[in-house]
C-alpha cells in the first residue's frame, strides 16, 4: 500500500477548484481569477483533460478492483511515470544557470561575445532592438543544439558551412552562379572570401571554388560569428523579402562588404535597415498588386513582377551590373563598400521585370510536358496508322496488298509528328520566356534543328505516296524512313528539351549557365538501387501499356474503322446543303471515334501507372515490415525488445537496470495515456501494465511481470480483451508495433537531440468547441447535436468519460470518499461503509453525466465536456494537446534513460526536465488574427496558454503613428507573459514590419510573419485540424536522425554527392474516417496519397512537400525562400512549391513509414468539393508556374515521368475521363444518327470475310457497335481502378477482411456516385481556372455534416460545373439508348445520374418529404425574388454571379473589395466559343443528316426548322422584354408609390412565366414537326440546346459590359427607376446592355425550371418511399436509424409545416403531372387525331 500513500502525497491538495461566477451574467470570467492556474502542476497524470481529471490514486483503486489482486503487489512503473517531483539530482543533468548549457561549455566565442557582436552590428546598420534579441536567442539555441551532439567549435564551423560557406550553402552557390567571383572589385574586396589576398582573379570555376574553401576555413570564430549574426538580422527583418532568397544573399553581401569591425561604428537610428532597405523593395512588391489607395489591381500573373521575378534578377551578373541609382550611376560601378550604403538610392521600379511570364493559357502544356504528348501521340499514330489502311491504300485488294511503302511510309510520320510537338513547344516557348541574346541563340539554335529533322521525316512519304508506292526502292525508302522515325521519336521522348542540341559546354559558358543549374535543375542524385526502381516502375508500365494498347484500342479499332471508312450512304437529300451530309456524316463519325481511341489511350497510362505504383508501394511496404501480411515479423512478441533496441538510446548510455524496467517505463507511459484519453477503461489498463509482484521464494523481493498481451496477440489461445475490438486504442497499438519492425535510424540521448519546432498557421479555425456548440443543434435542418453524434460514434470512449467525470464528482462531493483505503471515517467516527457510497450514488442520479457528461455547472465539469468534444473534432485544441506530447516524451525519455528508477523527491528535478524539454521542442502558433479575436476564441486561448506556458503564439498587430498610417509588427507571447491590465499579455518579441504582410492568399505569409520565432534546427509544419500521440512523440529522435547531418572533417569541402535532404515525410492517419460514407472516401483518399504513392515516389525521388506533417530542414529551406511561396493566385497551393524550390536546388526528400500524425479530413459534401475545387484551381496555378516548366523541361525522362504522373496527370487524367464522357456522348450521337435511318446487316461470326452483306442494301455497323462496348469496358475499368490503392493499402495493413468490408461498404453506399462527380468537379476546376483565372482560398469547413442543405443552394452551386453537362449528356444518351441500346450503356446512365443527382443524393435528410417540400417553397421563393431589390440568395443573383466570370464587375466602389475582372477574350475564346460552336456543329450535322433521309427532306431544309426553333424562343424572350421596358418604364414610378417592390417583382414574374411558356410551346412545335416521334425529338431538343448554347455564349462574350455589383441596372430595368441607384451616367447606356443580358436571362431561366423541376420530379419519387429517409441516413452516416431523432418543433410551427407541405406537394405533383401530359398524350394522341396531319408549317 505504500505506493498509494506516495502518490497521495503527490497528487494536488485539493482537487475541487475555486469557481468564479459573475452574478450579472451568470457566466464564470477567466479574467476575474484564475481557474486554471496549477493545470501544468498534474500535467503528466491527467493529460488533455488538463487539471479537471480524476486523481491517479482513483486509477490505481479501479485497477486493484478489477485486478482483485492481493495488497501487496503494486505497479511501480506506473507510479514512476506518474511521479511529477520524484526525480533525483545526481540522475540528471546539473543545474545551471545558463541558458545554453551545451555551448556555454568549452564554447570558442562565449556568449557575451557573441551578444556584443549582435549589438555592434545593430548599431552599425540600424536594425530593431528586440529583432537582435530574436536573433540572439535564435542563433544561440542553434548552437547549443549542434554543440549537443559535436564540439562547440565544429557546431560553429558546420553552422557556417550551412549557411554561408559550405558547399551546399546557397550563400556560397549564389556567389559563384551570380559570377561575382569574377567582378574585380567584389571579388577583391569581398570581406567574406579576403580573396584580395590574391593578387590573380582566379580563372577557373574549379580554382575558384578552391580559393573559396581556403578562405573559409581561414576565417576566425569571431568572423564566423559575424557572417552568421549579419545574415540573421537581414533575414530577420526581410519580412516579404524571405521569399527572395537570393536577393537576401546579395543585401547580405554588400552589407558584409561595407562591415569593418575594427573602424569606429557611428550608430545608425533604430530601424533604418528596415526603412532604408527593405521598405523601398516591400513597396515595390505591394504597388504591384495594389494601388495607393489600397485597391487591388486587376493584373493576371503575367502582368505582375512577383517574389521569383525580384529573386531572378540577382541570379546573374548582367542583371545585377544593370541596378542604377538615382543619380544615373550603376551600383556595382560603386566600391564594394559603398554599396550598401546606396541601397536606399537604388530605383528598383526600373530595376525589375518578367523573367517568365505565367500567361493564362493552355499551351504551357505543350511546353512543360512535351514528351508525355510525344510518347502518347506518335505511339498511337504508329498503331493506329498500321492498321488503318482503308484510309489511305487503295480500294482494290490486290493492289493494296502490294503498297506496302504507302503503309510504312504512312506511319513512319509518327517521327514528324514527333518533330511538330517539338516545334510547336519551341514557339511557345519565346511566347512565356522572356528573350535574352544568351535565351533566343538558344532557341533559334533549335529551330534551325529541327525544319531539317522534320523534313527528313516528311520528304519521303510524298514520294512513297504520290510517285511510287510499289516499286523495291520506294519500300527501301519507307524502311529508311521508319527507322529514322522511330529514333527521332525516342530522341525527343526521352531527351529533356533544355538539353536538345546545346553544344558542349566551354568554361566560360558553363559559367553562364551556371545560374540555372544551380537554382532550377541541381535535382539531387538517386541511389542506384532507387533509380533501377524508378526506370523498372515505367518499363512495367509502358510495357503493359504498350502491348494491351495494341491489342485492345488499335487492333479493334480496324475492323470498326474499316466499315465507317468505306460506308456511303444514299438517299439524302437537304434543299440547302444537297446530298453532301451522306459523305460527310460517316467521317465525322470517324474522326470523333478517332479523338475518342486517342483518349482511351492516354487513359490507359494512367491505369497502368496506378496498378504498377500500386504494386511497387505494396512490394516496398513488405520489404520494410509494415504489412500484417509479413511472416517473419512476430510484431507483438518482440515489441518489448523493439522499444529497449529502437526508442530508447541505450547504445549512447551506459544503463544498469535491465531492459524490461526500462521497456515497462515506456509501456506503461502509453497505456496510461490511452486511458486518460478515455480509449482504455480501468480493466483494459490493468491487464496491459507491467506489474511488479512478490517474489514467492522471497516475499522481500519483487519482480517484475510482463502482461500477457505481448502473447496473447499471436496465440489464439488466449481470449483475454485487452482493448476495444475495431478502437482507436486497437489502432494505436497496433501501428506503434509494425512501426517497430521498420528499420529506424538509431535515436541520440535527449540531451544531445536537435532543438525543433511544430510550426502551425492558424486562421479561423475551431480552437475550443463551445458548450453551445456541442450539445445543441447547428439550426433548424439538423436532427442530431454534436455531443450526440460524437456519443453515437464514440460510444466506449463516451462511456470512460462518464465513469472518469463520476469519480471526479465523488472526489469533489466528499474527500473522504476519495481517502478511504487510509482514512476509512467521517469527522463523527462513522464508517464510510458501501451502502453509503449506494446511498450517495442513488442522490446524485446518474443520468445527467450519461447525458451531457456532467450534472453540476461548474467550469471544471463542462470544460471537461467541452474537451471530449474538442478531442474528437477537427480543433486547434486537439491540435496543440497533441502535439505537446513532444514535450512529455522528451521527459519521458530523458527520465528513462538517465535514471529509470528514479525515487527521489526534488523539485529541482521537475525544473530539470522542464529546461530539458524546453531546449529540445518549441510549439509556435502563427495566429494571424489574435488581435481581432472574439471573446471566446480569446478565453479559449487562455486555456491553452496557461495549460501550456511554453506555447508560443506568434501574431500581427496593426496599430496607427502619429500620421494616421498603419504600422503593423509581428509579436510573439507565451504563457509565461505578464498579463497586463487590459487582459492582454506584454509581448517578449515585438518587430516592426515594412507594411501589411498579408499580400498573398494569407497562409504563406502567416508562416512567413511567424517563421522567425521558430528555434532549433528542423521545422515540423503541421495544421491546425491535425493530432499527435505520445508513442509516436517517443520516435522523434529517430525521424530527426533521418536528416543525416554531415559530419565531414571540414564542413567547407566537398559535399555529399546524394546532396543534403531537406524534408522528411511522414505518414498521416486520416482520424475522420469511419465518420460517414464521405468522411470515410476522403479519409480513404488522403491515406492512399499521403502512404502508399508517397512510400514509392520518395523511393524514386517524386515526392516534393505537400505541407504536413513534413519535417523541414530550417536552415536549408529558410536560406531558399522559406517553407512555401507566396504570389496570390498563383500560389494557392503553397506548400508544394517548396517542395519542388527544395528538388530544383538539390534537397532529398524523404519518407518515413515508422511515423504518423493524425488528420482530420473534409465529412461533407460541399465541404469535400470545396476542397476539390480549391486542389484543382490550384493546380490550374501550377501548370502556369515557373517550376513546371524547369521540371518538365530538364528532368530526365523516368523521373519526369514520376514528377507528371503523381502531379500534374492526375489532374490531366481526370479531364480526359470527363472529355472522355462528351466524347462518347458525341460518338453515340453521330452513330444513333448513322444508324437511325438505314438498315443494319444482320451478323453472322460463321461468314467468311468475303460473305455478302444480309439483307440487301444494309449497312454493316456491328464491328462499330462492338467497339462501342469495349469503349465503356475501357473507361468503367479506368474509373474503377481508383478504388484499387485504397482496397490494397488496407489488404497490406489491415487484413482482407477489414479491406473488403470497407469496399463493400463504400460501394452499398453509393461511393462511385460521388467518385463521378469527384472527377468531374476536378476536371472543372481547372478548366476553369486556366479559362478565368480566380483561383483563391476556400475556407471548406471541417464539421461535422449532419445538416440538410437547401436545394436552392445546391442547384446554384453545381449546376454550372455539373448540372448542365450531366443534363446534355442525359439527353445525347436518351436519344443514343432508344436507337442504339446495347447494355453497356448502363456505366452512363449511372454516370449521367451522378453528375445531375449527387449533390442531392449525399445531402443529409434530402429526402425527409416534409422537408423536401417546405425546401421546394424556398426554392420557388429564390426562383422569385431579388428583382426588386438586390438579394444575395435568387435565382438572379447566381445567374449574375455567374457571368460576372466572363464580364466583370465594375470597379465602383471598390476599396474594400476584391475586383473580379473582366476574362480576357484571347483566353475564353477556344473555351467559351469555338468548343460550344463545335459542339452545336456536330449536333447540327446528326440532326440534319437524319432530317435529310426522311420523305419530306428534300421539301423542306432541316436547317431551315432547327434554326428557327432554337432562335424562336429567343426571339419571343426579345420581344416580350421590349415592350416590358416601355411599360415599367411608363408605370414603374407611379407603382412605386403604392407598390414599392412589388412591383419589380412582378413585371418579373410576368417575363419569366412566359418564358416558360414559350419554352413549353416551342417544345410542342418541335414534337408536332418531328411526326410525335420521340427519338427525333429528343435529337432536336439536343440541337436546339446546343445552337441556343453557343448562340448564349456569343452574346454574353463579345457583347455583354461588365456587372455592378449589387444588381442595380436589374433592378433598374424591372421597376423602370433608373435613378436612385447610384448608376450615375451609366443610366444611359445601361438599358441597352440590360436588355441584351435579359435575352440571355430569360433563356437560362426557363432552362433552369424546368431541369430544376425534372430533378425534383425524381427527388420527389424517392421521397415517398417508405422508409427512404432513414436508409437514406445510415447510408450517408453508417449510424444506425434509431440514433437519428426527429427534429423538435412547436405544435404551431408543426402544423405550419404541415400545411405547407400539403400545399405545395400538391403544386409540385400537378406540375410534375403536366409535364408528363406535355411528354406523354401527344405520342399516344398525336397520330391518331387525323386533322393534324393537313396542318402545315413552312418548317
Amino acid at each position: 500500500m505504500q505506493h498509494r500513500a506516495y502518490l497521495r502525497s503527490n497528487i494536488s491538495e485539493d482537487s475541487s477548484i475555486p469557481v468564479a461566477r459573475d452574478p450579472s451574467q451568470g457566466s464564470f470570467r477567466t479574467v476575474d481569477v484564475d481557474l486554471y492556474g496549477h493545470v501544468r502542476d498534474d500535467i503528466h497524470s491527467s493529460g488533455r483533460y488538463l487539471r479537471f481529471a480524476p486523481s491517479t490514486e482513483s486509477l490505481l483503486a479501479q485497477i486493484e478492483t478489477k485486478r482483485h489482486r492481493a495488497p501487496t503487489r503494486s505497479n511501480a512503473p506506473l507510479d514512476d511515470f506518474h511521479r511529477d517531483q520524484g526525480l533525483s539530482s545526481d540522475t540528471l543533468v546539473e543545474a545551471s544557470s545558463a541558458k545554453y548549457p551545451s555551448w556555454s561549455q568549452s564554447a570558442p566565442c562565449p556568449a557575451e561575445e557573441i551578444q556584443e557582436i549582435f549589438v555592434q552590428l545593430t548599431n552599425t546598420f540600424g536594425f530593431q532592438h528586440e529583432s537582435m534579441q530574436n536573433m540572439y536567442d535564435h542563433l544561440m539555441t542553434m548552437l547549443d543544439s549542434r554543440a549537443s551532439r559535436m564540439s562547440p567549435l565544429s557546431a560553429l564551423h558546420s553552422l557556417h558551412a550551412e549557411y554561408i560557406g559550405g558547399p551546399d550553402a546557397n550563400y556560397r552557390q549564389w556567389y559563384f552562379a551570380a559570377q561575382l567571383d569574377l567582378d574585380a572589385d567584389v571579388g577583391d574586396q569581398h570581406a567574406a572570401t579576403h580573396v584580395a589576398e590574391q593578387n590573380e582573379v582566379p580563372q577557373t570555376l574549379l580554382q575558384a571554388q578552391e580559393a573559396w574553401q581556403d578562405a573559409m576555413e581561414a576565417l576566425s570564430n569571431i568572423e564566423r560569428i559575424q557572417q552568421l549574426a549579419l545574415w540573421l538580422l537581414i533575414w530577420g527583418e526581410a519580412s516579404n523579402l524571405r521569399f527572395c532568397p537570393e536577393a537576401l544573399c546579395f543585401i547580405f553581401k554588400c552589407a558584409n562588404d561595407s562591415y569593418d569591425a575594427t573602424q569606429p561604428v557611428e550608430v545608425a537610428p533604430e530601424c533604418d535597415f528596415l526603412c532604408s532597405v527593405i521598405e523601398p523593395l516591400y513597396g515595390f512588391i505591394w504597388d504591384q498588386m495594389y494601388t495607393a489607395d489600397g485597391i487591388k489591381r486587376e493584373r493576371d500573373h503575367a502582368g505582375i513582377i512577383g517574389y521569383d521575378d525580384i529573386n531572378q534578377l540577382f541570379w546573374y551578373p548582367d542583371t545585377i551590373a544593370k541596378l542604377k541609382l538615382k543619380d544615373k550611376k550603376k551600383l556595382m560601378d560603386l566600391p564594394a563598400q559603398q554599396r550598401y550604403r546606396a541601397l536606399r538610392d537604388v530605383c528598383w521600379a526600373k530595376a525589375f521585370s518578367k523573367t517568365f511570364k505565367e500567361k493564362r493559357s493552355w499551351m504551357h502544356l505543350a511546353i512543360n510536358f512535351t514528351r508525355v504528348w510525344i510518347i502518347h501521340i506518335v505511339s498511337f499514330w504508329y498503331y493506329i496508322s498500321a492498321n488503318a489502311g482503308a484510309l489511305y491504300l487503295s480500294e482494290d485488294k490486290d493492289e493494296a496488298e502490294s503498297e506496302t511503302p504507302v503503309q510504312l511510309s504512312v506511319v513512319a510520320l509518327g517521327g514528324s509528328i514527333a518533330t511538330l510537338l517539338v516545334l510547336l513547344a519551341c514557339v511557345v516557348e519565346y511566347i512565356y520566356v522572356p528573350m535574352t541574346w544568351h535565351r533566343a541563340g538558344i532557341l533559334s539554335r533549335r529551330l534551325t534543328f529541327l525544319v531539317p529533322i522534320f523534313l527528313v521525316n516528311t520528304g519521303p512519304s510524298v514520294y512513297c505516296i504520290f510517285f511510287d508506292r510499289t516499286s523495291t526502292i520506294s519500300t527501301v525508302i519507307a524502311v529508311v524512313q521508319l527507322l529514322i522515325s522511330i529514333g527521332t521519336s525516342v530522341f525527343f521522348a526521352v531527351v529533356p528539351q533544355s538539353r536538345l542540341f546545346v553544344r558542349k559546354h566551354k568554361q566560360s559558358d558553363k559559367r553562364k549557365t551556371l545560374a540555372s543549374q544551380t537554382f532550377t535543375s541541381n535535382f539531387p542524385h538517386l541511389k542506384r538501387m532507387d533509380r533501377l526502381t524508378s526506370i523498372g516502375i515505367w518499363a512495367c508500365v509502358f510495357g503493359c501499356k504498350l502491348l494491351e494498347s495494341y491489342f485492345f484500342v488499335a487492333l479493334s479499332f480496324k475492323d470498326p474503322l474499316t466499315a465507317i471508312a468505306n460506308m456511303r450512304v444514299d438517299n439524302c437529300s437537304d434543299p440547302i446543303l444537297g446530298s453532301s451530309l451522306c459523305s460527310y456524316m460517316p467521317l465525322v463519325a470517324l474522326a470523333l471515334m478517332f479523338l475518342m481511341e486517342l483518349i482511351l489511350f492516354f487513359l490507359d497510362t494512367y491505369l497502368w501507372y496506378v496498378v504498377w505504383n500500386t504494386m511497387f508501394s505494396v512490394a516496398h511496404s513488405f520489404y520494410l515490415g509494415i504489412s500484417i501480411w509479413t511472416p517473419w515479423r512476430n510484431i507483438f512478441s518482440r515489441l518489448p525488445k523493439r522499444i529497449y533496441a529502437k526508442i530508447l538510446a541505450v547504445s549512447e548510455l551506459d544503463i544498469q537496470c535491465k531492459p524490461k524496467v526500462l521497456c515497462s517505463q515506456i509501456w506503461n507511459a502509453f497505456v496510461i495515456s490511452m486511458y486518460r484519453e478515455h480509449l482504455l477503461s480501468a480493466d483494459h489498463v490493468a491487464k496491459l501494465l507491467y506489474q511488479q509482484v512478490s517474489d514467492l521464494s522471497d516475499s522481500q523481493k519483487t519482480s517484475l511481470k510482463q502482461p500477457t498481451f505481448f502473447v496473447a496477440q499471436e496465440d489464439i489461445a488466449y481470449e483475454t480483451e485487452y482493448y476495444p475490438q475495431r478502437s482507436e486504442a486497437e489502432r494505436r497499438m497496433q501501428f506503434f508495433a509494425q512501426s517497430l519492425t521498420t528499420p529506424m535510424p538509431e535515436p541520440l540521448p535527449v540531451p544531445n537531440m536537435p532543438t525543433f519546432t511544430v510550426l502551425t498557421p492558424h486562421y479561423s479555425e475551431k480552437i475550443l468547441l463551445t458548450l453551445r456548440e456541442i450539445i445543441r443543434e447547428e439550426d433548424d435542418n439538423t436532427r442530431i447535436t454534436l455531443l450526440e453524434y460524437l456519443k453515437r460514434l464514440h460510444p466506449f470512449e463516451w462511456e470512460n468519460f462518464v465513469k472518469d467525470t463520476k469519480i471526479l464528482a465523488d472526489e469533489a462531493l466528499d474527500p473522504a470518499l476519495s481517502l478511504a483505503m487510509d482514512q476509512p471515517l467521517y469527522e463523527d467516527g462513522k464508517s464510510v461503509t458501501s451502502s453509503e457510497r449506494t446511498r450517495i450514488h442513488k442522490e446524485t442520479d446518474d443520468l445527467p453525466f450519461y447525458c451531457v457528461g456532467f450534472k453540476s455547472s461548474a467550469p471544471e465539469y463542462t470544460l471537461r465536456t467541452r474537451i471530449w468534444a474538442s478531442l474528437r473534432s477537427q480543433t486547434l485544441y486537439r491540435m496543440v494537446t497533441g502535439f505537446m506530447n513532444y514535450e512529455k516524451a522528451i521527459k519521458l525519455l530523458y527520465r528513462v534513460e538517465r535514471h529509470p528508477d528514479l525515487c527521489v523527491d526534488d523539485k529541482r528535478i521537475d525544473y530539470e526536465l522542464e529546461q530539458m524539454s524546453n531546449r529540445k521542442f518549441r510549439l509556435v502558433l502563427a495566429m494571424q488574427r489574435f488581435t481581432s479575436f472574439s471573446k471566446e476564441e480569446k478565453e479559449s486561448t487562455e486555456v491553452l496558454l496557461k495549460a501550456y506556458p511554453n506555447l508560443q503564439i506568434a501574431y500581427l498587430e496593426k496599430v496607427k503613428d502619429e500620421e494616421d498610417r498603419d504600422i503593423y509588427y509581428s509579436v510573439l507571447i507565451d504563457g509565461h507573459c505578464t498579463v497586463l491590465a487590459d487582459g492582454e499579455r506584454a509581448p517578449k518579441y515585438r518587430i516592426r514590419l515594412p507594411g501589411n504582410p498579408i499580400l498573398g492568399d494569407g497562409k504563406s505569409d502567416n508562416q512567413n510573419t511567424a517563421l522567425i520565432f521558430y528555434r532549433g534546427e528542423y521545422l515540423q509544419l503541421i495544421d491546425a485540424n491535425q493530432d499527435n500521440y505520445l508513442e509516436e512523440c517517443l520516435k522523434i529522435r529517430n525521424v530527426l536522425a533521418e536528416f543525416e547531418q554531415n559530419t565531414h572533417t571540414s564542413p567547407y569541402r566537398t559535399a555529399s554527392r546524394a546532396g543534403p535532404v531537406a524534408i522528411v515525410g511522414a505518414r498521416e492517419y486520416i482520424f475522420s474516417e469511419n465518420v460517414g460514407v464521405l468522411g470515410d472516401i476522403a479519409a480513404g483518399k488522403e491515406q492512399t496519397f499521403g502512404t502508399l504513392s508517397q512510400r514509392i515516389m520518395a523511393t524514386i525521388g517524386g515526392k516534393l512537400h505537400y505541407g504536413h506533417p513534413d519535417f523541414l530542414n530550417a536552415i536549408f529551406m529558410t536560406t531558399r525562400g522559406g517553407v512555401s511561396k507566396a504570389q496570390k493566385g498563383l500560389h494557392l497551393n503553397e506548400d508544394i512549391y517548396a517542395g519542388m524550390n527544395a528538388f530544383e536546388r538539390g534537397g532529398r526528400i524523404k519518407h518515413v513509414e515508422y511515423f504518423q500524425c493524425g488528420k482530420g479530413r473534409d465529412l461533407g459534401f460541399g465541404s469535400i468539393i470545396n476542397f476539390v475545387t480549391k486542389i484543382g484551381t490550384g493546380m490550374g496555378e501550377q501548370m502556369l508556374s515557373r517550376e513546371y516548366y524547369y521540371i518538365g523541361t530538364q528532368l530526365p525522362l523516368d523521373r519526369f515521368l514520376t514528377f507528371y504522373y503523381a502531379h500534374p496527370g492526375f489532374h490531366v487524367n481526370n479531364i480526359f475521363i470527363m472529355l472522355s464522357v462528351q466524347l462518347f456522348m458525341l460518338v453515340i450521337l453521330t452513330l444513333g444518327a448513322l444508324a437511325m435511318p438505314v438498315t443494319i446487316c444482320e451478323f453472322n461470326a460463321d461468314a467468311p470475310p468475303d460473305a455478302p452483306l444480309t439483307p440487301e442494301g444494309c449497312y454493316n455497323l456491328v464491328p462499330v457497335f462492338e467497339w462501342l462496348k469495349r469503349v465503356v469496358v475501357s473507361i468503367f475499368v479506368v474509373f474503377f481502378v481508383s478504388f484499387l490503392p485504397l482496397f490494397l493499402q488496407e489488404l497490406t495493413e489491415r487484413g482482407f477482411l477489414r479491406a473488403a468490408t470497407r469496399l463493400v461498404k463504400h460501394l452499398l453506399s453509393f461511393s462511385p456516385l460521388f467518385e463521378i462527380f469527384v472527377t468531374q468537379s476536378y476536371a472543372h476546376a481547372i478548366l476553369s481556372n486556366l479559362s478565368f483565372g480566380g483561383a483563391r482560398y476556400i475556407g471548406t469547413g471541417r464539421g461535422f455534416a449532419t445538416s440538410r442543405v437547401p436545394f436552392s443552394l445546391l442547384y446554384s452551386r453545381f449546376a454550372d460545373s455539373s448540372t448542365y453537362f450531366g443534363t446534355r449528356s442525359f439527353l445525347i444518351l436518351l436519344f443514343g439508348s432508344i436507337v442504339i441500346w446495347v447494355p453497356h450503356l448502363i456505366y452512363f446512365w449511372i454516370t449521367v445520374m451522378a453528375l445531375i443527382l449527387s449533390p442531392f443524393v449525399f445531402n443529409p435528410h434530402q429526402f425527409a418529404l416534409v422537408d423536401f417540400l417546405v425546401d421546394y417553397r424556398e426554392f420557388l421563393r429564390w426562383l422569385s425574388r431579388g428583382n426588386g431589390k438586390f438579394h444575395a440568395n435568387s435565382w438572379i443573383g447566381y445567374s449574375r454571379f455567374s457571368r460576372t466570370k466572363i464580364t466583370g464587375i465594375k470597379r465602383t466602389n471598390m476599396k474594400d473589395k476584391d475586383p473580379r475582372p473582366r476574362a480576357r477574350i484571347r483566353v475564353i475564346f477556344f473555351s467559351e466559343i469555338v468548343l460550344p460552336v463545335c459542339l452545336a456543329a456536330v449536333c447540327m450535322i446528326a440532326y440534319l443528316f437524319v432530317h435529310s433521309t426522311l420523305e419530306d427532306g428534300g421539301k423542306k431544309s432541316g436547317l431551315i426548322r432547327i434554326g428557327a426553333l432554337a432562335m424562336g424562343p429567343i426571339a419571343v424572350n426579345a420581344a416580350l422584354l421590349g415592350g416590358l421596358f416601355f411599360f415599367s418604364i411608363l408605370f414603374g414610378s407611379v407603382a412605386s408609390l403604392c407598390c414599392k417592390v412589388k412591383f419589380g417583382a412582378t413585371v418579373a414574374g410576368i417575363a419569366h412565366t412566359c418564358a416558360v411558356v414559350s419554352f413549353v410551346v416551342f417544345f410542342e412545335i418541335l414534337y408536332f414537326l418531328e411526326e410525335w416521334q420521340f427519338a427525333r425529338t429528343v435529337l432536336g431538343m439536343v440541337t436546339i440546346a446546343a445552337l441556343q448554347r453557343a448562340i448564349l455564349k456569343i452574346i454574353t462574350v463579345l457583347l455583354l459590359t461588365r456587372e455592378f455589383n449589387e444588381g442595380e441596372s436589374n433592378q433598374g430595368w424591372w421597376t423602370g427607376r433608373w435613378y436612385g441607384h447610384g448608376l450615375g451616367w451609366h443610366a444611359l447606356s445601361q438599358p441597352l446592355r440590360e436588355y441584351v443580358c435579359k435575352i440571355v436571362e430569360m433563356t437560362m431561366f426557363a432552362t433552369d425550371f424546368v431541369l430544376a423541376h425534372f430533378v425534383l420530379f425524381a427527388l420527389f419519387l424517392a421521397c415517398i418511399v417508405p422508409g427512404i429517409d432513414k436508409w437514406h441516413s445510415y447510408m450517408l452516416f453508417w449510424l444506425p436509424s434509431n440514433q437519428l431523432r426527429q427534429p423538435i418543433y412547436t405544435r404551431s410551427r408543426r402544423q405550419r409545416r404541415r400545411r405547407i407541405a400539403i400545399v405545395y406537394g400538391i403544386i409540385l405533383s400537378c406540375i410534375c403531372v403536366f409535364f408528363l401530359v406535355l411528354l406523354i398524350v401527344p405520342a399516344v394522341l398525336g397520330p391518331q387525331l387525323g386533322f393534324l396531319k393537313h396542318v402545315t408549317l413552312p418548317l
